[in-house]
């Protein structure tokens, strides 16, 4: 079964991660993955249509590869975050390592804002992270646009069940681009029409 929305009961078991926005009168959307050279200059372009600031976890091996992207990113004033500089999976990672590959990507990205790719690092990783003095940011809701089973009208529909507070995830890579780029719209109207507003993820 795919769940959008994170069961409470894996939210306090993982005490030291956010799990949701401060505001409970709006919704945080949050993009993984990128910078990407094609989707995430379309992506700004709607959010700036729309007037939503956002927030980016950016993989520090595409900031490399996509400077002047990530440069419009923090120009337009959306937050930006910490994702791995090669999107490792902290389980399949050891420690050091892993720590390497953040401190590498502090060095083109300047925010205490951190999520583990796939949601999934260690204990030991995760005392790390926080003694570094960066905060671990999840998600509430999930899109599952990298799913090559899901269809944009599910994630439209699902999407109804969006409430304030909500981190809301969503990713700015090619192989999430179809299903992002159709739901996307539509989520954002879906918010809108409850009277939420959107905000961004303090640091």
């Amino acid at each position: 079964m795919v769940f959008f929305r994170v069961p409470f009961v894996i939210q306090s078991f993982y005490k030291n991660r956010k799990w949701t926005g401060d505001n409970s009168k709006s919704v945080y959307l949050t993009f993984d993955d990128g910078p990407d050279g094609m989707i995430t200059p379309w992506l700004l372009d709607i959010l700036k249509k729309e007037k939503i600031q956002a927030t980016f976890f950016c993989v520090g091996s595409q900031v490399a590869k996509y400077p002047s992207t990530y440069k419009k990113i923090v120009d337009l004033g959306h937050r930006v975050g910490n994702h791995t500089y090669n999107h490792e999976k902290g389980t399949k990672t050891p420690a050091d390592e892993y720590m390497k590959s953040i401190k590498m990507t502090d060095e083109l990205i300047d925010s205490n804002l951190f999520r583990p790719p796939y949601g999934r690092m260690t204990k030991r990783q995760e005392r790390l992270v926080l003694k570094s003095k960066k905060k671990i940011i999840m998600w509430s809701w999930i899109s599952h646009d990298y799913n090559e089973n899901m269809n944009a009208n599910t994630i439209i529909k699902k999407a109804v069940k969006i409430k304030g507070g909500d981190i809301l995830l969503f990713h700015n890579n090619l192989k999430s681009k179809k299903i992002m780029m159709s739901s996307l719209p539509e989520v954002i109207k879906i918010i809108r029409d409850k009277g939420l507003t959107f905000n961004t993820l303090t640091t």
